[in-house]
């Protein structure tokens, strides 16, 4: 039965989609082990690994006997199913819906701007690297204009919307996208790392 036992996350600490797992099953005290996937030596594509994922990418969560591949999906469960006071995803469906939105904008705009310019100067990826800076900067424009008015992304409190954009916005200059001009960009990143059992994202050595 999913709980049993402490959870497994299959990750890697330098993916942006792990560390939005790792964030909130650290904000919800959460008990795991965290297994390291070593992306670069082709472990994805291993067939104990595709079992679990098919698609072969990270983060794979495992809660007993259900698996959960996909960052958005771990994060809509870890708050559905153990954050009791519904505070990282509430119930009322405007709210909701709202946070549905920032999740498919970190599978969209946030995968293709900030993670793949990143990808493509530390991770050897044939990406358009210029596009990719082109979508980024655009992302930023959005997100500043958005958080000007609040201090997080859906409403006063933080929320699954900011858990699932912030890691690669935060390491956007890794992939020679600067933060400088974004000022409500960087204060939103400031509010986020300051949040009680904050996780942060390493850096690239």
């Amino acid at each position: 039965m999913a709980g049993d036992k402490n959870m497994i996350l299959h990750g890697f600490k330098l993916s942006g989609h792990s560390h939005r797992a790792e964030m909130l099953l650290n904000f919800l005290q959460l008990p795991y082990e965290f297994r390291h996937v070593d992306l670069a030596g082709g472990a994805q594509r291993a067939p104990e690994f595709l079992r679990l994922n098919p698609f072969g990418t990270v983060p794979v969560l495992e809660d007993g006997d259900f698996i959960i591949p996909d960052s958005a999906a771990i994060l809509v469960y870890l708050a559905r199913k153990y954050d009791t006071a519904r505070f990282w995803l509430p119930e009322d469906v405007e709210t909701e819906t709202k946070i549905q939105r920032w999740l498919s904008v970190a599978q969209g705009p946030v995968l293709n701007g900030p993670a793949k310019a990143r990808m493509v100067r530390h991770f050897g990826k044939t990406f358009n690297h210029a596009e990719a800076v082109g979508v980024a900067q655009d992302l930023l424009g959005v997100l500043e204009a958005e958080l000007g008015p609040r201090p997080f992304l859906v409403g006063a409190g933080a929320s699954l919307a900011d858990i699932a954009i912030y890691s690669y916005v935060a390491k956007a200059p890794e992939g020679a996208v600067p933060l400088d001009g974004f000022p409500a960009v960087q204060a939103w990143l400031r509010r986020v790392e300051a949040l009680p059992r904050f996780l942060p994202m390493p850096f690239i050595a």
